[in-house]
């Protein structure tokens, strides 16, 4: 009995195999660590396979769990109601919100003025002002404001194609005012207009 060495970590069956599923190393005539060296040996292992096994793991959101968690507060790669928006498109839902559309289109009509009725009208005449859906319109001259009117119909089917129907739903078109004679604030009603040009 001398001649047999004593296993030093325990007598095992036949069929027995390591803590991950190996089968126990071939006997090199090496001694097997024992007490404080076994346990290291243990805890190292272990933490080799976590660390072998950690990129396959997934987290909660999808994403590997393996180079550190993002911060709190940044989104995901998909769309969120975060993401920076387009100017355009924030407007939009706020004037909506607002109930600003029929306000939004009357200024659409002066501020636009040139894309609404064609940049041949716009130069030869501006809107002044829209009340009730009347909009009124000065013309550079006499020609323009008769011409004008010929194309009123024409002229309220392109501005509700731009700015929406029953924002304008009738032109009152003037030429060009007439040069005023009187001076200050306060005005005292005269005999009425005479041939002042003698």
């Amino acid at each position: 009995m001398s001649d047999e060495a004593e296993p030093t970590a325990g007598p095992r069956a036949a069929g027995d195999t390591g803590a991950d599923g190996a089968a126990p190393p071939a006997d090199t005539g090496a001694e097997a660590p024992a007490g404080p060296q076994l346990a290291r040996a243990v805890l190292d292992a272990a933490k080799a396979r976590r660390q072998a096994a950690q990129p396959q793991r997934r987290s909660r959101n999808g994403g590997a769990s393996g180079g550190g968690r993002r911060p709190r507060g940044y989104s995901g790669p998909g769309p969120d109601p975060r993401d920076p928006q387009p100017l355009g498109a924030v407007l939009d839902r706020l004037v909506k919100a607002r109930g600003w559309q029929q306000p939004a289109a009357e200024a659409t009509v002066f501020g636009a003025w040139e894309r609404v009725v064609g940049a041949d009208v716009a130069q030869h005449s501006r809107p002044v002002k829209l009340e009730g859906g009347e909009l009124t319109v000065e013309a550079r001259s006499t020609a323009w404001a008769t011409q004008l009117r010929l194309l009123a119909g024409s002229l309220l089917q392109q501005i509700a194609s731009e700015v929406g129907h029953n924002v304008v739903r009738r032109l009152h078109i003037h030429g060009p005012a007439a040069p005023s004679w009187s001076r200050g604030p306060r005005r005292v009603r005269g005999r009425g207009p005479r041939d002042t040009y003698g």
